[in-house]
């Protein structure tokens, strides 16, 4: 069962539909998928739409894991969150992911705001258009900058503008890690810290595995065998799951990464199945 736990689609910073999504993995030999846009769920049964197609049409199964990731924020670091099997029809939900995009849409005029101070007009509208409306980020508004003509990368635009160091950032309303995991579990799902290396926060992780975190994100673009090894026994020692994936956002992303280079497992996947089937 080839699986990819880690998906974006062009609901949240990816540049493909979750259709699109779901054909492309099929494309490249993948059997299981997570969609795990951030901060919105929009597209969980769009993609599950598609794969019971794609399964009837083809006489064979195609599995899309509903889930989500969290951007979240502590003393320390910056600390992302993905949530697996999560019911994206969960009231608390809804009501938590409404204040988040509520806050990320605000965001977009600020960083409109900070671009005219750099002698560059946007039209917040524009961004938010790219974006679908409801969990707009950077990436939208560095796209736009592209098709602006202001620079000739998304890269670029966060190197000139965008990035905790540049002159346009904003940050944005952020859930605690505590808070993304308590959500998760709360919603029927699996919280999973998502990509260690880049928050570096081992005492975190240990700290939220007290507070109902079930795994840790090992299986990553660039991860070295050392830091695998790392995670894995820092998973042992915690009793926490491993799972991975390749963090797709397109193939026109700033970070290149191409669908079905990066797979996961299949004792990983059955594992996270086998804790979702016990009700975590």
């Amino acid at each position: 069962m080839p699986a990819d736990l880690h998906l974006h689609s062009n609901l949240s910073d990816g540049s493909d539909t979750p259709e699109e999504l779901v054909r492309l993995a099929k494309a490249v030999g993948l059997t299981t998928i997570a969609l795990t846009d951030h901060d919105i769920v929009d597209g969980i049964q769009r993609a599950r739409d598609a794969s019971t197609e794609l399964g009837a049409s083809e006489g064979r199964g195609f599995e899309v894991i509903p889930g989500i990731e969290f951007t979240t924020e502590c003393r320390h670091c910056e600390a992302h969150i993905l949530g697996y099997f999560i019911d994206p029809d969960n009231a608390e939900l809804a009501a938590a992911l409404a204040r988040i995009q509520e806050g990320r849409v605000k965001r977009i005029y600020k960083i409109a705001k900070k671009l005219q101070a750099q002698k560059v007009e946007i039209d917040p509208a524009e961004a938010l258009a790219l974006s679908g409306g409801k969990a707009p980020g950077r990436p939208h508004v560095a796209k736009l900058l592209v098709k602006m003509g202001i620079v000739p990368t998304i890269k670029e635009a966060f190197n000139r503008y965008l990035d905790s160091r540049s002159p346009a950032y904003v940050p944005h309303y952020k859930l605690t890690p505590a808070e993304a995991v308590g959500l998760i579990r709360r919603s029927g799902g699996i919280p999973v810290f998502a990509h260690p290396v880049i928050s570096n926060n081992d005492a975190l992780i240990e700290e939220l595995a007290g507070v109902g975190l079930r795994g840790i994100e090992a299986i990553y673009p660039g991860y070295s065998t050392e830091q695998i090894e790392h995670y894995r026994a820092l998973a042992v020692k915690h009793g926490l799951l491993l799972t991975g994936g390749s963090d797709y956002h397109g193939a026109n992303f700033a970070r290149e990464q191409k669908l079905g280079e990066l797979l996961v497992p299949d004792e990983l996947v059955e594992k996270l199945k086998d804790e979702h089937a016990r009700g975590n």
